[in-house]
């Protein structure tokens, strides 16, 4: 079937009277600036102070548009007797825009965590050669990297947080002096007391003690072996009975002859 003269232009016609009903999606920039999505491959900002010189971002970059300088400075020892180190220290990073091809691997491969993406995207210049960019600039495209994603509520801590949590906590411990409680003090020397009274007793109990006339010796109380000079001994009637005279309100009854 033969085409009918003039449907191209009809459906063409169509489309246009569609599309005029509808609301414009044009942006108009720069007036208006763009909705990114938190993720866009903008530019590469650089934290400075996680950079350790490893030079994996450099060796692994397929564009070969990172250059790296640095060099090596003796850090003395720490304790004395200890053996001094030494580390390298960043000079230069700079990134050449006009090579880099956004692919992401100098971010991915960092062991450090020194890279990350930037959805700034207004560094356009007029000069190819003002499009390599030093540590200075990127730098300043750090402040602007959005913050990570919250975490999964069941998700298991990171270790660099959980080690350096370890680390301040260790670190306030050893500045802070122990405190004493004052009712563990009591505790202790009320636990001490008794141990102390039953040993003093068990001394006063092997120590011989002289026995009363009035009161008489307890059988557990040890006695010397030899009586003293000045106590009757048994049997010996010639001294007087010390239990007589002792009593209240009794006197000694003289001995009548005949008695024994």
């Amino acid at each position: 079937m033969a085409p009918i003269p003039g449907s191209g232009l009809a459906k063409g016609l169509a489309v246009t009277l569609r599309t005029m009903t509808r609301k414009t999606v044009t942006e108009q920039y720069p007036d208006a600036q763009p909705d990114l999505a938190p993720r866009t491959r903008g530019v590469i900002g650089l934290f400075e102070e996680n950079c350790t010189v490893c030079m994996l971002c450099a060796r692994e970059c397929p564009d070969w548009c990172i250059y790296i300088d640095s060099h090596k400075e003796t850090v003395p020892a720490a304790t004395p007797g200890g053996r001094e180190r030494s580390r390298n220290v960043l000079d230069r990073f700079a990134i050449d825009f006009s090579l880099c091809m956004y692919c992401g691997i100098c971010i991915e491969v960092c062991p450090f965590d020194a890279l990350f993406w930037s959805p700034e995207f207004e560094y356009a210049e007029t000069d190819i050669r003002d499009l390599t960019h030093e540590r200075d600039k990127l730098r300043e495209w750090m402040w602007t990297v959005p913050a990570p994603p919250a975490l999964d509520p069941g998700a298991e801590e990171p270790k660099e947080i959980a080690a350096a949590r370890k680390t301040a906590e260790k670190l306030a411990a050893q500045q802070t002096p122990p405190v004493t409680e004052p009712h563990a003090d009591e505790q202790a020397r009320a636990a001490e007391g008794p141990t102390r009274a039953q040993g003093d007793s068990q001394q006063q109990t092997d120590q011989p003690r002289p026995s009363s006339p009035s009161t008489p010796s307890s059988p557990s109380t040890s006695r010397p072996t030899s009586p003293p000079s000045d106590r009757p001994v048994a049997g010996d009637r010639s001294q007087p009975d010390p239990s007589a005279s002792a009593r209240p309100g009794t006197e000694p009854q003289p001995k009548q002859e005949g008695q024994e």
